[in-house]
């Protein structure tokens, strides 16, 4: 069966292999025989919606590198553009395929005639409804409508297997009502394996419930003006996240690196997810690229997000912000997650060979106590890597009440606020009165809000960027609130400067100083051609393949091109 090479075998004992029949010899038959099989089964998903820090020498996974150079929060020698033609060709592994769907439709169905009690086959029906939904929100995502799919079909049913686009809408409830069977069905956990953080179960599910429908309902509001479907959403996604708050399993870490940097996340309160790594079994490199690569550098707009540390924008009159004419005065009196992300020193070109981009280097990720150690280096790197963590959920019911418009100082109390108490952080609490933003009891504005959202809903997202700064999430939020027009390096300059630096002081850098003047901001795509331009707000979503849309109107079906792509 086809099915069987895009199984993942777990760690077993030798005796259970000793009893078990050679892979040769699996049909479809004889593989749905036990849990064990199942759970085997399900692992198979992991690395398509866990990847974590990926493996080897892949960077080209959902966190730290999503969206490197498409974002406001990376200033690149080459700004990715933003696409401009429709392709010819479908990548089938990356774009429009349906192999997820079907191998998740496949599981569901052949769970129920596995000899395991009722309960069983709810909890892994559940997993399985999971998956399918987190491939669905990933299409959705990518494309808007697209072709549904509830059950596994037959390679010779060609009407079924050619067939027109689903509305969006009518794809998101089915992910919706997929993410409402697991969280009612799924484990609190998997007590077979003892592997707590490393499994689905009714946490992870709840997690990326937010996360999916804080996407999904800020889409329908901002890109579609379809309010009702907004607030269904966005209910969903607050309802999931409360679900985990009020159960008190998580809590936020007293160490805001650790949660990055550790070689063991098993015991941290914050992770509610993980991907574990082992020296010589599976590793992944970027800790080295924290340490000894050139890096793409953070932008001045990304350092610039962050608040002094009495909680004020740097740009409003009381704030603390010395000033950016030396990364001393950048760093003094700020947020302190600004320390713990990037290092108080520049690191520029030509000076040393781990330089950045922008002379902002990250430490974020970096493990101090192994950096100088083989496993410190190239591909070797053995830190564990979140997957989803309970401060991410916090800010996702924030969010999501917030734009529900019924957001009350209790709910920042329990959110927003718990993630600025953090151990080293501190920071005073966010405060609201109406759509207000408030600090210490009084009103605050930041002078460079954008004007078309509240001062509360601005200060929200601001929280957001910067506790999940670098994680793979920026490219996701400027797409779903609308705001692309923030990744264009003409209208917004900041995010295609770095470090104000002196050449005097650094005369053997090659790094280019705006202007070409003897003192200035770094600018690390100089070139003109270079720039990023968003101009059309077709780009929210992907072109269908050439490919595509000729293979199935040759089996008479008409696969529709998205908006302006035609």
């Amino acid at each position: 069966m086809a099915f069987l090479a895009t199984m993942a075998l777990g760690c077993k004992k030798t005796d259970e292999f000793l009893t078990k029949d050679p892979l040769d010899r699996l049909t479809d038959d004889t593989y749905w025989t036990s849990e064990g099989n199942v759970r085997t089964f399900a692992f198979g998903f992991y690395t398509r919606y866990f990847p974590g820090y990926a493996a080897g020498f892949d960077l080209t996974f959902g966190g730290y590198f999503s969206g490197e150079t498409l974002n406001d929060d990376f200033a690149p020698t080459t700004p990715t553009v933003l696409t401009r033609t429709v392709p010819d060709k479908a990548d089938l592994v990356k774009e429009w395929n349906f192999t997820n769907i079907r191998k998740a439709n496949l599981f569901i169905k052949r769970i129920q005639q596995v000899p395991m009690d009722q309960a069983a086959k709810n909890n892994w029906t559940g997993v399985g409804r999971f998956f399918r939904a987190m491939e669905y929100a990933d299409k959705v995502k990518k494309y808007g409508d697209f072709p549904y799919y509830n059950q596994e079909i037959a390679e010779s049913d060609i009407e079924a297997l050619y067939r027109p686009r689903d509305p969006r809408e009518l794809v998101m409830d089915s992910v919706l009502a997929d993410f409402r069977y697991a969280a009612a069905n799924v484990r609190d956990n998997d007590v077979a394996t003892g592997a707590k953080g490393l499994i689905v179960n009714k946490y992870v599910v709840l997690a990326f419930m937010s996360r999916v429908f804080l996407f999904e309902g800020t889409w329908q509001k901002y890109q579609e003006n379809n309010l009702a479907k907004a607030n269904e959403y966005l209910e969903a996604a607050r309802w999931a996240a409360n679900e985990i708050i009020v159960s008190g399993v998580y809590s936020i870490s007293s160490n805001y690196r650790a949660i990055f940097n550790s070689l063991d996340l098993s015991t941290n309160p914050e992770v509610i997810m993980y991907r574990s790594y082992v020296a010589g079994v599976v590793t992944h490199s970027l800790h080295s690229y924290n340490n000894i690569q050139p890096q793409s550098g953070v932008s001045k707009d990304a350092v610039e997000s962050y608040l002094d540390k009495n909680g004020l924008p740097i740009n409003h009159p009381a704030s603390l912000y010395k000033g950016d004419k030396t990364i001393a005065n950048v760093m003094a009196d700020r947020d302190p997650r600004l320390g713990f992300t990037i290092i108080p020193e520049l690191r520029l070109n030509g000076l040393v060979a781990n330089y950045s981009s922008s002379g902002y280097a990250t430490h974020k990720f970096l493990n101090e106590e192994i950096k100088n150690t083989n496993e410190g280096n190239s591909n070797l790197n053995p830190t564990d890597a979140p997957v989803i963590r309970y401060a991410e959920v916090l800010l996702n019911y924030a969010e999501a009440t917030a734009e529900l418009g019924s957001l009350t100082q209790a709910d920042l109390d329990k959110t927003i606020n718990k993630i600025r108490k953090r151990a080293g952080v501190n920071l005073p609490d966010l405060g609201v009165s109406g759509t207000q933003a408030l600090v210490n009891g009084v009103a605050y504005d930041d002078p460079n809000r954008d004007q078309s959202v509240s001062s509360i809903i601005w200060e929200i997202r601001r929280e957001r960027r910067v506790e999940l700064m670098m994680e793979g999430f920026r490219n996701d939020d400027l797409k779903r609130w609308k705001k692309y027009e923030y990744l264009d390096t003409k209208a917004n300059p900041d995010i295609n400067r770095g470090a104000w630096i002196k050449k005097s002081e650094y005369p053997t850098t090659t790094a280019v100083i705006e202007d070409s003047a003897a003192e200035g901001y770094i600018i690390p795509a100089p070139k003109a051609e270079s720039q990023r331009v968003f101009d059309n707000p077709r780009v929210y979503l992907s072109p269908l393949p050439q490919d595509q849309i000729k293979l199935y109107q040759d089996q008479g079906v008409t696969l529709t091109q998205n908006p302006g792509w035609e």
